[in-house]
């Protein structure tokens, strides 16, 4: 027996359902350098958060904002725990492990 599915299609019993993709995390969770959302974000002297891994290895190489480009004097990197802790809620909130 087909069933009407609540997107207007019309869909067999027993046929599977395609999963929703993902959401795209808000801009502000993705790493400049890595384009991907951030697991472990600290902030670098220049005020804007990246993914450590990622703005450690640009670091090791130059010493200047990933996101401006301007000359940085110190490569400190400061833990962002807000920031962490507004993404672990926000995976857990729309489905992303």
């Amino acid at each position: 027996s087909a069933e009407e599915d609540g997107s207007g299609q019309v869909r067999e019993a027993g046929e599977a359902q395609e999963a929703s993709p993902l959401p795209e995390p808000p801009e502000i969770f993705v790493c400049p350098i890595t384009q991907e959302l951030m697991q472990d974000p600290v902030m670098a002297t220049d005020g804007h958060t990246y993914e450590r891994h990622a703005v450690e290895r640009w670091f090791a190489t130059r010493l200047t904002s990933p996101k401006t480009g301007a000359a940085l004097d110190l490569a400190l990197l400061l833990p962002n725990h807000a920031m962490r802790h507004q993404i672990i809620e926000w995976r857990e909130a729309h489905g992303w492990k």
